[in-house]
């Protein structure tokens, strides 16, 4: 039996869970997360231990990914993986659409509805999450966030660790630095 190891049993980390379930490419998931023993099942799942046991699951599993929307935690817990050696995985659901000519890194998430357009590329241990938007040509950076329909139009760069939240929008060409916050519902456009 296949299967994924997900850190983090909160929102996002069950929207991964369904994700890797629904695609069909993983048979189980287990989860870690602190709150462990108060939660032991999320999704249906098994919550096995804190994030801190990852060495005592890692032979069960397949995969990995760290499913946490903060960006500093999400980069903590896939170091955890690499060192426990298990593989990290990305999870992409069957409803989002990636184009040949994009790449996506290891360790991300590509949720419900997103795209990723034609050349586009996703760094390492990114989130797209739903219905959000990256358009062709556009680069995000290592650990970057893009929240619930964000919209990420041709050419835009985002920095790593740069968190847009819901419902952001980049015009054409636009360039978040690393590491910036920006607010949901946010726009933000090339100034000439």
């Amino acid at each position: 039996m296949k299967t994924l190891l997900i850190l983090g049993a909160g929102g996002h980390g069950k929207s991964v869970a369904e994700a890797a379930l629904l695609r069909g490419e993983w048979e189980s998931v287990l989860f870690l997360d602190d709150a462990w023993p108060q939660v032991t099942e999320a999704l249906g799942c098994k919550v096995v231990g804190k994030v801190a046991d990852i060495g005592t699951v890692a032979g069960r599993c397949q995969g990995a990914i760290a499913a946490v929307g903060n960006n500093a935690v999400r980069e903590q817990w896939i170091a955890l993986i690499e060192q426990s050696g298990i593989e990290l995985v990305s999870v992409v659901h069957p409803k989002a659409w990636i184009s040949p000519a994009a790449r996506v890194g290891v360790g991300s998430a590509v949720m419900a509805g997103a795209v990723v357009g034609t050349v586009s590329e996703v760094g390492k241990g990114v989130i797209v999450n739903a219905n959000a938007t990256v358009d062709h040509d556009v680069q995000m950076g290592d650990l970057s966030h893009i929240g619930v329909g964000v919209q990420l139009a041709g050419g835009v760069k985002i920095g790593a660790r740069a968190w847009l939240q819901a419902g952001a929008c980049c015009g054409y060409n636009v360039e978040v630095a690393e590491g910036e916050l920006i607010l949901p519902g946010a726009a933000l456009y090339e100034k000439r």
